[in-house]
């Protein structure tokens, strides 16, 4: 499932599991179109070095597992794309 988000902030964790080691973590809000309201907050990998304020693709559940590089990755949400532009 791909969903629209914006990034609101990223995540420190100087502790963590290995296989989330060299993967940046976000704070995406998750937004539904037209209104841009925030419906949820998710946690998640970042593939393409988006930053704060930028609009994304998020891909939810085993897609987003399956981008990173080994299947034990603990992960459930991963940013795949920075939205240059979309039609409301």
């Amino acid at each position: 499932m791909m969903q629209i988000g914006k990034v609101a902030g990223n995540v420190v964790s100087t502790k963590k599991v290995d296989s989330l080691t060299g993967y940046k973590l976000m704070i995406v809000d998750l937004i539904r179109i037209p209104s841009k309201k925030v419906y949820q907050e998710v946690i998640a990998i970042d593939k393409v070095g988006a930053g704060k304020g930028e609009y994304v693709l998020v891909t939810l559940g085993s897609a987003a597992r399956n981008i990173t590089k080994s299947s034990d990755t603990i992960v459930d949400a991963a940013i795949v794309g920075i939205i240059d532009t979309f039609d409301e």
